[in-house]
Protein backbone atom coordinates (compact mmCIF):
# COMPACT_ATOMS: atom_id res chain seq x y z
CA UNK A 1 0.00 0.00 0.00
CA UNK A 2 2.63 2.22 0.70
CA UNK A 3 4.52 1.65 -2.19
CA UNK A 4 1.20 2.12 -4.06
CA UNK A 5 0.95 5.67 -2.40
CA UNK A 6 4.35 6.61 -3.27
CA UNK A 7 3.83 5.56 -7.00
CA UNK A 8 0.73 7.71 -7.20
CA UNK A 9 2.76 10.55 -5.65
CA UNK A 10 5.37 10.67 -7.74
CA UNK A 11 3.03 10.10 -11.28
CA UNK A 12 0.95 13.20 -9.58
CA UNK A 13 3.79 14.99 -9.34
CA UNK A 14 5.48 14.12 -13.47
CA UNK A 15 1.75 15.47 -14.09
CA UNK A 16 2.00 18.67 -12.58
CA UNK A 17 5.50 19.55 -13.80
CA UNK A 18 4.14 18.44 -17.86
CA UNK A 19 1.21 20.75 -17.50
CA UNK A 20 3.40 23.58 -15.88
CA UNK A 21 3.11 25.23 -12.74
CA UNK A 22 1.46 29.15 -12.48
CA UNK A 23 3.90 31.51 -11.89
CA UNK A 24 2.84 35.18 -10.59
CA UNK A 25 3.86 38.24 -12.63
CA UNK A 26 2.86 41.04 -10.29
CA UNK A 27 2.36 39.77 -6.67
CA UNK A 28 0.97 43.48 -5.24
CA UNK A 29 4.49 44.36 -3.67
CA UNK A 30 6.82 45.08 -6.34
CA UNK A 31 7.51 45.51 -10.24
CA UNK A 32 10.54 42.98 -10.36
CA UNK A 33 10.02 41.58 -13.28
CA UNK A 34 8.93 44.48 -15.54
CA UNK A 35 10.51 47.54 -17.40
CA UNK A 36 9.43 50.11 -19.32
CA UNK A 37 9.39 49.49 -22.86
CA UNK A 38 13.11 49.64 -25.03
CA UNK A 39 14.06 50.88 -21.37
CA UNK A 40 15.67 48.98 -18.31
CA UNK A 41 13.89 50.67 -15.50
CA UNK A 42 10.37 51.16 -14.40
CA UNK A 43 8.52 54.95 -14.54
CA UNK A 44 4.71 55.86 -14.70
CA UNK A 45 3.85 52.38 -13.54
CA UNK A 46 2.83 52.47 -9.52
CA UNK A 47 1.95 50.12 -6.76
CA UNK A 48 -1.68 51.44 -4.91
CA UNK A 49 -3.35 49.24 -1.86
CA UNK A 50 -1.63 46.15 -4.04
CA UNK A 51 -2.84 47.41 -7.37
CA UNK A 52 -1.00 48.30 -10.38
CA UNK A 53 -1.92 51.18 -11.93
CA UNK A 54 -1.02 53.95 -14.45
CA UNK A 55 -1.98 57.50 -15.86
CA UNK A 56 -1.07 56.13 -18.85
CA UNK A 57 1.53 58.96 -19.99
CA UNK A 58 4.95 56.43 -18.99
CA UNK A 59 4.01 54.10 -22.12
CA UNK A 60 4.09 50.69 -22.09
CA UNK A 61 5.12 47.98 -19.18
CA UNK A 62 6.97 44.84 -20.50
CA UNK A 63 7.80 42.09 -18.86
CA UNK A 64 11.75 40.71 -19.20
CA UNK A 65 10.85 37.04 -19.80
CA UNK A 66 9.56 35.88 -23.15
CA UNK A 67 6.79 33.21 -23.65
CA UNK A 68 6.35 30.76 -26.34
CA UNK A 69 2.77 28.72 -25.34
CA UNK A 70 1.08 30.19 -22.10
CA UNK A 71 -2.55 30.53 -20.39
CA UNK A 72 -1.96 34.54 -18.56
CA UNK A 73 -4.68 35.14 -16.14
CA UNK A 74 -5.19 38.70 -14.99
CA UNK A 75 -7.66 41.32 -13.38
CA UNK A 76 -8.39 44.44 -14.83
CA UNK A 77 -10.13 47.75 -14.51
CA UNK A 78 -10.74 50.38 -16.85
CA UNK A 79 -11.62 53.82 -15.91
CA UNK A 80 -14.54 56.01 -17.42
CA UNK A 81 -13.74 56.55 -20.87
CA UNK A 82 -10.44 54.85 -20.48
CA UNK A 83 -8.58 52.73 -22.74
CA UNK A 84 -5.58 50.40 -22.49
CA UNK A 85 -4.57 46.89 -23.53
CA UNK A 86 -2.32 43.63 -22.71
CA UNK A 87 0.00 42.91 -25.87
CA UNK A 88 1.90 39.65 -26.22
CA UNK A 89 4.35 38.32 -28.52
CA UNK A 90 6.09 41.51 -27.96
CA UNK A 91 9.14 41.72 -30.10
CA UNK A 92 11.57 44.92 -28.56
CA UNK A 93 13.92 44.89 -31.69
CA UNK A 94 16.43 47.78 -33.25
CA UNK A 95 14.78 50.54 -35.40
CA UNK A 96 12.07 52.47 -36.20
CA UNK A 97 9.83 49.53 -37.13
CA UNK A 98 9.65 48.48 -33.48
CA UNK A 99 8.46 51.42 -32.63
CA UNK A 100 5.39 50.11 -30.17
CA UNK A 101 4.71 47.29 -28.05
CA UNK A 102 1.77 46.63 -30.90
CA UNK A 103 4.38 47.05 -34.15
CA UNK A 104 5.18 43.48 -33.42
CA UNK A 105 2.29 41.77 -30.70
CA UNK A 106 -1.21 41.19 -30.79
CA UNK A 107 -3.46 43.06 -28.56
CA UNK A 108 -6.45 42.05 -25.69
CA UNK A 109 -8.28 45.42 -25.85
CA UNK A 110 -9.62 46.81 -22.79
CA UNK A 111 -11.67 49.99 -22.80
CA UNK A 112 -14.92 52.18 -21.94
CA UNK A 113 -17.07 50.20 -24.60
CA UNK A 114 -20.12 52.21 -23.63
CA UNK A 115 -19.02 55.90 -22.86
CA UNK A 116 -15.48 56.08 -24.42
CA UNK A 117 -15.18 59.20 -26.66
CA UNK A 118 -15.05 58.47 -29.86
CA UNK A 119 -17.65 55.92 -32.06
CA UNK A 120 -16.03 52.10 -31.59
CA UNK A 121 -15.78 49.42 -33.98
CA UNK A 122 -16.76 45.94 -32.90
CA UNK A 123 -12.80 44.55 -33.10
CA UNK A 124 -12.11 47.77 -30.83
CA UNK A 125 -14.23 46.45 -27.56
CA UNK A 126 -13.36 44.62 -24.92
CA UNK A 127 -11.93 41.18 -25.33
CA UNK A 128 -11.35 41.71 -29.02
CA UNK A 129 -7.99 41.13 -30.52
CA UNK A 130 -7.78 44.35 -31.45
CA UNK A 131 -8.81 45.54 -34.78
CA UNK A 132 -8.68 42.06 -36.29
CA UNK A 133 -11.26 39.92 -34.29
CA UNK A 134 -14.70 41.38 -32.78
CA UNK A 135 -15.38 39.72 -29.47
CA UNK A 136 -18.75 37.63 -30.02
CA UNK A 137 -20.00 38.21 -26.51
CA UNK A 138 -19.90 41.33 -24.14
CA UNK A 139 -19.53 40.13 -20.71
CA UNK A 140 -17.58 42.79 -19.52
CA UNK A 141 -18.43 44.70 -16.65
CA UNK A 142 -18.76 48.87 -16.71
CA UNK A 143 -16.00 50.94 -16.43
CA UNK A 144 -14.89 51.47 -12.68
CA UNK A 145 -15.35 47.91 -11.99
CA UNK A 146 -13.07 44.76 -12.01
CA UNK A 147 -12.73 41.77 -14.45
CA UNK A 148 -11.31 38.88 -15.05
CA UNK A 149 -9.36 37.85 -18.44
CA UNK A 150 -7.73 35.35 -19.62
CA UNK A 151 -5.13 34.81 -22.88
CA UNK A 152 -4.12 31.51 -23.88
CA UNK A 153 -1.80 30.60 -26.56
CA UNK A 154 -1.32 26.47 -27.32
CA UNK A 155 0.30 25.59 -30.81
CA UNK A 156 -1.14 29.38 -32.37
CA UNK A 157 -4.77 28.98 -31.29
CA UNK A 158 -5.61 31.52 -28.98
CA UNK A 159 -8.49 32.34 -26.88
CA UNK A 160 -9.44 35.62 -25.14
CA UNK A 161 -11.95 35.18 -22.45
CA UNK A 162 -13.49 37.79 -20.37
CA UNK A 163 -15.22 37.28 -17.11
CA UNK A 164 -14.69 33.32 -17.89
CA UNK A 165 -16.86 33.68 -21.06
CA UNK A 166 -14.83 32.87 -24.56
CA UNK A 167 -14.92 36.16 -26.85
CA UNK A 168 -12.67 35.34 -29.26
CA UNK A 169 -10.65 32.34 -30.85
CA UNK A 170 -8.06 32.72 -34.42
CA UNK A 171 -5.69 31.30 -35.48
CA UNK A 172 -2.32 32.56 -35.13
CA UNK A 173 -0.77 32.85 -38.65
CA UNK A 174 -2.69 30.70 -40.82
CA UNK A 175 -4.23 32.17 -44.27
CA UNK A 176 -7.37 33.90 -42.43
CA UNK A 177 -4.82 35.54 -40.33
CA UNK A 178 -2.55 36.66 -42.59
CA UNK A 179 -5.13 38.21 -45.38
CA UNK A 180 -6.63 40.46 -42.03
CA UNK A 181 -3.53 41.31 -41.16
CA UNK A 182 -2.83 42.37 -45.30
CA UNK A 183 -5.44 44.67 -45.21
CA UNK A 184 -4.81 46.12 -41.56
CA UNK A 185 -2.90 48.76 -40.64
CA UNK A 186 -0.21 45.66 -39.13
CA UNK A 187 0.84 44.74 -43.04
CA UNK A 188 3.96 46.37 -43.04
CA UNK A 189 5.11 46.11 -39.40
CA UNK A 190 6.79 42.96 -37.76
CA UNK A 191 3.32 41.89 -36.62
CA UNK A 192 2.94 40.46 -40.03
CA UNK A 193 5.44 38.51 -39.30
CA UNK A 194 4.58 35.41 -37.38
CA UNK A 195 6.37 34.51 -34.37
CA UNK A 196 6.36 31.93 -31.75
CA UNK A 197 7.86 33.66 -28.63
CA UNK A 198 7.41 37.09 -27.23
CA UNK A 199 6.91 39.48 -23.92
CA UNK A 200 3.85 40.56 -22.17
CA UNK A 201 2.90 44.41 -22.29
CA UNK A 202 0.65 46.17 -20.20
CA UNK A 203 -0.32 49.38 -22.40
CA UNK A 204 0.04 52.90 -21.10
CA UNK A 205 -2.59 54.99 -23.43
CA UNK A 206 -2.88 58.28 -21.82
CA UNK A 207 -5.69 56.86 -19.20
CA UNK A 208 -6.18 55.45 -15.51
CA UNK A 209 -6.50 51.71 -15.78
CA UNK A 210 -5.50 48.89 -12.91
CA UNK A 211 -4.90 45.06 -12.81
CA UNK A 212 -4.22 42.93 -9.98
CA UNK A 213 -3.37 38.53 -9.94
CA UNK A 214 -1.50 38.86 -13.03
CA UNK A 215 -0.22 34.96 -13.54
CA UNK A 216 1.25 32.55 -16.64
CA UNK A 217 1.39 29.14 -16.55
CA UNK A 218 3.27 27.93 -19.49
CA UNK A 219 2.57 25.23 -22.07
Amino acid sequence: MKNLLIIILILSSNLAMAQGSWTTLFDGKSLEGWHNFKKTTVSGWMIEDGVLTTDGKGGDLVSDKEFGDFILEFDFKVSPKGNSGIVYKVVEGEGEAYFATYASGPEYQLIDDVNYPSKLNETQKTGANYDLNPPKSMPSRPAGEWNSGSITVKKNKITHKVNGKTVVKYTYGDEAWKAAVAKSKFAKWPYANPHHRGKIALQGHNDRVYFRNIRIKEL
